[in-house]
């Protein structure tokens, strides 16, 4: 279902097809068109050596078992060996036999070895793994000694391996999931009747905020559960952002009145400048001064900074019995705030000090020097999303070349800026710098 999201979404199909065809494990993809509920969503069959991936109830039903439960998001089945006493709860489809198995071990060797990005392998892997340790510690082994069956294992591979490269190709910062509806009722399996969730399901969302629509069906799987466990940095309500596509995965289902398909949603966060800029956690120390002489005031401003604060200032301020008097505000990082609220109390007349911790947003910086007919001059340049929004002359050197060559001190911060800027625009005629801001 979330291949097919992506597909609807606009990842482009030949994207899937081509990563099947890398793994060499027998699979081709069948991807249509379907409605479910009355929502038009793009669905995606496995096919492993020309046979379509069957839905666990079809499974089981063909071995003689009532199945009392629908798969809701997913389209098949997961068998493992019963050689190796191990479960059959996660989904991939089986339209043959128990037969051979794989371990998890050679699942990574087929992963490592497929013409995919690094990145992609990695997330694949991982949600494999995450699987496989659900699994392990549902039934009391080692994550080594899980094994799929044979053709389960094929579908379970084309299933991860495409989630985590479409996820790539997405090239989105973030994926955020909504509370996810789990279903309800039974399900049948090698091994008997199984709640729905099953265990492994249960497991893999720890943490994560889940309901029951009351829906008697399987809606979430243990590897629809791995997936989104592994490929979402956070579950949250749907965010804040302004909406540029959507697309719909659809599951095998047709459930009256539920539409039984994935929406992926793909937007730009309202917050952009808070999404594309670093953050940081400062104290900021304040202390009311009203009987301190100012001359003792800029001293102990000064040595503030020399004691590491990022910004020190003061602020005119009325206080009680209407006295005149210095609000001192000092912004440090936490690990420095101890010593200078001890300097303030040594140096200043205050009987407290205000404390707090805010965040702090803050763009890239650099410097970058430049040449004036006086000597150098450094430059700090400030950027966001790899473009320039601020540069500045630095103060002390342009204070130091004002002073030992009897300059205008505005000349010399004139002739730096000018000397940048012929800086950008040689660079940028060259291709090696862009700047879409006006300066």
């Amino acid at each position: 279902m979330f291949m097919g999201a992506l597909v609807d979404a606009g990842v482009p199909a030949r994207v899937f097809e081509e990563t099947v065809a890398a793994l060499g494990v027998g699979a081709t993809l069948e991807i249509s068109r379907v409605v479910r509920s009355g929502i038009s969503a793009t669905k995606v069959d496995v096919y492993v050596d020309g046979q379509k991936q069957l839905l666990r109830e079809e499974y089981w039903e063909g071995q003689g078992q009532h199945s009392h439960s629908h798969s809701g998001d997913e389209h098949g089945h997961e068998h493992y060996d019963d050689s190796h006493s191990h479960p059959d709860e996660t989904r991939t489809g089986v339209s043959a036999p128990p037969g051979p198995s794989r371990g998890l071990g050679e699942i990574r060797r087929i992963i490592s070895a497929a013409s995919i990005s690094e990145s992609a392998k990695k997330t694949a892997i991982a949600i494999f793994d995450a699987l496989g340790r659900a699994e392990a510690k549902i039934h009391d082994t080692s994550i080594e000694n899980v094994h799929f069956h044979e053709v389960g294992a094929v579908d379970a591979i084309v299933d991860i391996v495409c989630a985590a490269v479409g996820a790539e190709a997405l090239g989105v910062d973030e994926i955020i999931c909504s509370p996810l509806n789990v279903g309800g009722g039974t399900m049948e399996c090698a091994h008997g009747t199984f709640p729905v969730p099953a265990p492994a399901t249960v497991e893999l969302l720890k943490d994560a905020p889940v309901y029951s629509s009351g829906l008697q069906a399987e809606l979430v799987t243990p590897t629809g559960a791995a997936i989104v466990k592994t490929l979402a940095s956070r579950f949250a309500a749907f965010p804040e952002m302004k909406i540029e596509k959507s697309g719909y995965g659809a599951g095998s289902q047709d459930f009256p009145g539920h539409p039984n398909v994935v929406r992926l949603t793909i937007g730009e966060a309202a917050s952009t400048l808070a999404a594309k800029t670093a953050s940081e956690t400062l104290t900021v120390l304040e202390a009311n001064l009203d009987d301190l002489n100012p001359q003792v005031f800029g001293y102990v401003m000064d040595r503030l900074l020399e004691e590491g604060a990022l910004d020190a200032f003061g602020m005119p301020v009325q206080m009680k019995k209407n006295r005149p008097g210095m609000l001192l505000t000092v912004l440090c990082r936490p690990a420095d705030a101890g010593k200078l609220a001890q300097l303030i109390f040594t140096e200043t007349t205050t009987l407290g000090v205000r404390r707090r911790d805010e965040m702090r947003q803050t763009l890239a910086r650099r410097w970058e020097s430049v040449g004036t007919p006086w000597g150098e001059v450094r430059i700090k340049i400030a950027s966001m999303n790899g473009t320039v929004t601020n540069y500045a002359p630095e103060y002390e050197d342009c204070r130091r070349i004002a002073a030992e060559c009897h300059v205008p001190l505005k000349q010399v911060i004139q002739e730096a800026a000018r000397a940048y800027m012929g800086t950008v625009k040689t660079l940028n005629a060259e291709g090696h710098r862009v700047v879409n801001k006006t300066l």
